[in-house]
């Protein structure tokens, strides 16, 4: 009679292993999303304030309050990348504060 060794996984193990993987990706997926969409959210928070502070830079050195924000992007007091949230909407000045739309 042959000696027979168990070298690897049957089909039937791997399938239940598969399944358990695929049931975790599905429970963790959708609070995963939803992370996503705070943590956007703070960002744009987050930048607001980065602009308002800009703004009172600004102020300082010009003896003015912006009334766009180019202004603030040509006197090298923000990037072009920070003129829109990570959320896609667009920052602007209003009444000297930054808001986004």
């Amino acid at each position: 009679m042959q000696d027979r060794k168990k070298n690897g996984f049957t089909i039937l193990e791997m399938m239940i292993v598969m399944t358990v993987v695929v049931l975790l990706i599905l429970l963790v997926l959708p609070n995963i999303q939803q992370k996503e969409k705070i943590i956007r959210a703070k960002g744009c928070e987050a930048l607001i304030e980065v602009v308002n502070s800009q703004i009172i830079l600004y102020e300082i050195d010009e003896g003015k309050t912006p009334t766009d924000l180019s202004q603030l992007i040509s006197k090298g007091y923000l990037k072009e990348s920070q003129a829109k949230c990570p959320d896609g909407s667009a920052v602007y000045i209003r009444n000297g504060q930054a808001v986004s739309r």
